[in-house]
């Protein structure tokens, strides 16, 4: 199996592609729009695109890896299965809260995504390890052997990480989350947002789309309309893990209009 990967420097507070190892109704929720920076963000969102641009940002993020040690990375990637997430580590009761805040709002919000939180772990085939910012280090370290460890630290600073495990057909087995706990409610939410959604399949960042958080230069800290068109376009039944860019292109006049009328839906948008 090949494993992909993404992070966020601790320094910027923005998220940064790893790459692909070879290891095998409107409104955000209460507790998600009670942190001030969030709802300021949320209030001044751009929410009209049009197709080319939902269509760019998709095939940016869906497909290729921006640092990728082995697999191919021209293949749509995605779980075909029932999501269940379990969390580890730290027993902070908020931010066991908040994740499943996060993880409800995407599932309300992702039309054919099936996502819930787990209460064994056994159960579970995504994995979110919540830790402090001081065992970080020794957090990666044991998710991906010392010598990468040591590339992710010296390279990037990480505050937070995602990666998934996809078999030969390029469907997502597993994938792990790690997030700090105590770097503050909007990084908190941010990680949480951006890693959980690309631990989905949408890995690799791009500089060149404003409006998607899978931008080191896009911090948001909410699951935002542009990222949603990302999404349920992913999720749509037409789109199968293992498609080629051109055998998406070929289906998506088809999906877009319906995920237009969901996102629209949803969050109230005029259609």
């Amino acid at each position: 199996m090949d494993t992909s990967a993404t992070i966020r420097r601790l320094t910027s507070g923005i998220a940064a592609m790893v790459g692909c190892l070879a290891l095998g109704t409107a409104s955000l929720p209460s507790a998600l729009a009670e942190t001030p920076s969030i709802s300021a963000r949320q209030r001044s969102e751009k929410k009209v695109f049009t197709d080319g641009q939902i269509i760019d940002g998709f095939m940016k993020t869906a497909f290729g890896a921006e640092y990728h040690l082995a697999g191919r990375v021209d293949r749509i990637r995605k779980y075909q299965m029932p999501v269940r997430i379990f969390i580890d580590g730290s027993a902070r009761a908020d931010r066991r809260k908040q994740i499943g805040k996060v993880v409800r709002d995407i599932a309300m919000r992702v039309q054919h995504l099936d996502i819930a939180m787990a209460d064994k772990r056994d159960d579970a085939n995504s994995i979110i390890t919540m830790v402090r910012d001081r065992d970080l280090q020794k957090t990666i370290t044991a998710f991906f052997g010392a010598e990468k460890a040591k590339e992710i630290h010296d390279s990037l600073d990480p505050q937070c990480l995602s990666g998934f495990r996809k078999n030969e057909n390029y469907e997502i087995q597993r994938s792990d989350v790690i997030l700090t706990v105590d770097n503050g409610n909007f990084v908190f939410l941010d990680c949480a947002y951006e890693e959980l959604l690309q631990s989905l399949g949408p890995i690799n960042d791009t500089d060149t789309v404003p409006w998607t958080m899978f931008n080191d230069q896009v911090s948001m800290g909410f699951f935002g309309v542009y990222d949603q068109y990302i999404m349920n376009i992913l999720y749509d039944p037409r789109i199968k893990a293992g498609m080629t860019v051109e055998e998406v292109r070929g289906v998506l006049p088809d999906v877009l209009p319906d995920v237009r009328a969901w996102v629209a839906k949803v969050n109230n948008l005029p259609r």
